[in-house]
């Protein structure tokens, strides 16, 4: 009776003996990069330890980071516009503090770096290479001397507006809006400065978030290649944070690499129209939020959590993600797209797509669009690490 069923217990146990597929096998010796995760503000600053296990609170921890094999984490040092003047940069400076902390506590597990070798080390000894970059230069208060306190922490890109405006450049938001009064669209002659500045430091431009002043006026004083850290494209889904196709060409023409965004609402045009329709079906708990001054992205991720079955159902497909991608490499090429998830601050990513364990997905749609091995290694992580090369000194 043993015997006979051996045969059978072989069969039960091949799916584990199986070799990777070959997507999993890519992914695995590529360099994975996402140059924008906020889980430092939107999960450490609230009390959450990352080094535990945060499935279903969280998109990150420091166990599923190396599970969907990522192997470069640009961490988001992020406030919103309610720090200014004497409080954003403090806050920058606790969020760079928690880093270094953890970082500190698992010296096996994960490397805070800052240039090329230290990233190339961290990926070598198979700890997560984590870099920082500051979300808004409201962050340094209009103080030159801020940005360089930052750079020597270990920052190494600024996003030079959030959606809130600074006295030197406007953003995205206001442009759009035409809410901005303080000064005229762009970079003022200070802003100027403030990008040769990074150029001089070594410190990649990101422009995403920024006006379409303000991004021509930082693609004409720059003289590095940029970087677009969390951004998709405005003619598959057309919001005022996404790229219009000239400024993708830019992007090409400088050298520079554009991440693409992970957030719904970012990728799907149907998306925020479905939002607001939701959101306003619950029109006392939105009028509540609303009193209190929440912040829109504070109200979307309220009623995400509060709501998940509803929330789910709004989630696009993951190859409308893919046709982001596909529509960059067709205008510009493949040298110049990787990912930029926004994970953990966003309240909505395309199926499949649920944490940072799931970055493999994106290896395996990347095959299946035709795309070769050595453009998917450069769409993972490889065209920032050239732009981080050309940047860092």
């Amino acid at each position: 009776m043993t015997r006979s069923f051996l045969p059978l217990l072989v069969l039960l146990s091949l799916p584990r003996l199986l070799p990777a597929q070959p997507y999993q096998r890519l992914h695995e010796k590529a360099i994975v990069v996402d140059t924008h995760n906020d889980v430092l503000s939107g999960v450490v600053m609230h009390g959450m330890n990352i080094e535990g296990d945060l499935t279903g609170k969280a998109h990150s921890d420091l166990a599923r980071f190396r599970k969907g094999g990522v192997d470069v984490q640009v961490f988001s040092i992020f406030c919103d516009d309610r720090f200014g003047k004497g409080s954003a940069f403090n806050q920058a400076l606790r969020e760079i503090d928690s880093l270094y902390a953890i970082a500190g506590r698992n010296p096996d597990k994960m490397q805070i770096v800052t240039d090329p070798a230290g990233l190339q080390d961290a990926v070598r000894h198979h700890r997560l290479a984590a870099m920082m970059g500051v979300e808004g230069g409201h962050m340094i208060e209009d103080e030159i001397d801020y940005l360089d306190s930052l750079f020597k922490r270990g920052v190494r890109y600024m996003t030079l507006t959030w959606n809130n405006s600074t006295s030197w450049a406007t953003s995205a938001r206001d442009e759009t809006s035409h809410a901005w009064t303080v000064t005229p669209y762009g970079l003022t002659e200070k802003g100027k400065k403030i990008v040769q500045h990074m150029n001089e430091l070594g410190m990649l431009i990101d422009l995403s978030h920024v006006g379409e002043q303000t991004f021509w006026d930082a693609i004409h004083t720059t003289t590095k290649p940029v970087i677009v850290s969390h951004s998709s494209v405005y003619a598959l889904c057309p919001v005022f944070r996404n790229l219009k196709d000239d400024q993708i060409k830019a992007i090409g023409r400088n050298g520079g690499v554009i991440q693409v965004n992970f957030y719904s609402g970012f990728l799907d045009s149907t998306y925020v129209t479905k939002l607001n329709a939701f959101t306003t079906s619950h029109k006392k708990q939105l009028d509540s939020l609303e009193a209190a001054n929440t912040p829109g992205y504070a109200i979307n991720e309220f009623f995400a959590h509060a709501y998940p079955e509803a929330s789910n159902a709004l989630r696009p497909p993951l190859s409308l993600l893919i046709d982001h991608i596909d529509y960059i490499v067709k205008l510009i090429g493949a040298d110049h797209v990787g990912l930029g998830s926004d994970f953990d601050g966003i309240e909505s990513t395309p199926r499949e797509l649920n944490d940072v364990t799931t970055y493999p997905l994106i290896t395996r749609e990347l095959l299946k669009r035709g795309y070769n091995k050595t453009d998917i290694e450069k769409i993972l992580g490889g065209n920032f690490i050239r732009v981080l090369k050309e940047n860092v000194r």
